[in-house]
């Protein structure tokens, strides 16, 4: 059996949710703090590629690497880079496309954060990024934790978006979920089941753990 496209999905799901972590985190921060007549608007633009159909944000994005556009251009004549059908095509589209997993649940963390304990921070002289990582973030453990594994898990499990943008190249852009649908295209249902049951697995006991962590952190906190 080969377990290459898993390995490949891992991959890319790690250093999607490293990236997007890092892009999030001041998203997330400012959503919960700003009190600007834009927030819905930011709000909306962030959750859209829930609610898209993955063909539509798939063609977008394919557009937007293509060499035809101003951006893959830019990449494959300066940095020598093809964007499209490339682990890092994949890796921007997948940004994309898991966006939202990774704000909202850090949105909302710092959203629960008593205000109090922020403006402590900031009278005890201590910066927003100081407050960030050293108030803020060690306080809302649950909601840090349901960010980076749920956007972990809903990586593996792309198929539409990384289909278009990546393709089917074995050991490049070949990631599990389209392992399995070019199984079922030829008929060999056996190792779809393996490769299906495997990813029902990974799901279950990811999502296992975020709620395990989560109950143990309300226990202990007594939320």
């Amino acid at each position: 059996m080969n377990f290459e496209p898993f390995v490949l999905s891992f991959k890319l799901a790690g250093i999607t949710a490293l990236i997007l972590f890092f892009i999030s985190l001041p998203l997330a921060w400012y959503l919960s703090q700003t009190r600007s007549k834009s927030k819905p608007f930011l709000e909306a633009l962030t959750a859209l590629p829930i609610v898209l159909p993955p063909s539509v944000l798939g063609f977008y994005i394919l557009w937007a690497l293509s060499y035809n556009s101003p951006v893959g251009a830019f990449f494959e004549e300066i940095f020598g880079v093809k964007l499209v059908f490339s682990f890092e095509g994949l890796v921007i589209a997948s940004c994309f496309y898991s966006l939202p997993f990774m704000v909202q649940p850090l949105q909302n963390g710092f959203e629960s954060i008593n205000r109090n304990m922020l403006e402590a921070s900031y009278i005890a002289g201590k910066s927003k990024v100081e407050t960030i990582f050293k108030v803020a973030l060690p306080n809302m453990k649950p909601a840090l934790m349901t960010a980076i594994i749920v956007t972990f898990a809903h990586t593996v499990g792309e198929f539409g978006v990384v289909l278009m943008v990546g393709g089917s190249i074995p050991g490049e852009t070949k990631v599990a979920s389209v392992a399995i649908y070019e199984m079922v295209e030829i008929m060999d249902y056996t190792s779809a089941h393996i490769y299906s049951a495997i990813m029902v697995g990974i799901s279950f006991v990811v999502l296992l753990s975020v709620y395990i962590f989560n109950a143990r952190q309300t226990k202990r906190f007594g939320l």
